[in-house]
């Protein structure tokens, strides 16, 4: 038996693993292209620096699914374990899930900055009420 707060977990891993897979398919191309030979000694971020925004986008939306997701992670783990993890805490989930994807698209799209912005709030204000309901679960 497993609890349905899972499912929301599982996606977000899978989508990340789109975006993972969305950065090579658009990185390593344009890498060839710039014939760009890979320095370990050059400062961060400067060799890719010479590929185009549109490429880059896609590794700096992949780099956030490893950022504030990992609270999500522990947040809806504590909440299957607590047997809280359906009703409001699902639908929370699954909207911090939806709007992690759409934040994605535009990133990876368009990197319309403000609708970016928004949409980072609104995905964490429902990070917010998660962990607010589960705080309560355990007081």
């Amino acid at each position: 038996m497993h609890s349905p707060i899972l499912a929301p977990i599982v996606a977000l891993v899978s989508w990340s693993m789109v975006m993972w897979a969305w950065m090579y398919a658009t990185r390593l191309p344009a890498m060839f292209k710039v014939r760009m030979k890979p320095d370990p000694n050059a400062p961060r971020g400067e060799q890719m620096s010479q590929l185009p925004a549109k490429v880059r986008w896609k590794a700096d939306n992949y780099n956030h699914l490893m950022e504030q997701p990992t609270i999500f992670y522990a947040i809806t783990l504590a909440l299957a374990l607590l047997g809280e993890g359906t009703g409001l805490n699902l639908l929370l989930a699954w909207s911090y899930v939806g709007l992690r994807v759409v934040h994605s698209l535009v990133q990876a799209l368009i990197n319309k900055i403000e609708l970016r912005f928004a949409l980072f709030v609104l995905s964490s204000l429902a990070l917010f009420g998660l962990t607010f309901r589960a705080a309560m679960a355990v007081l």
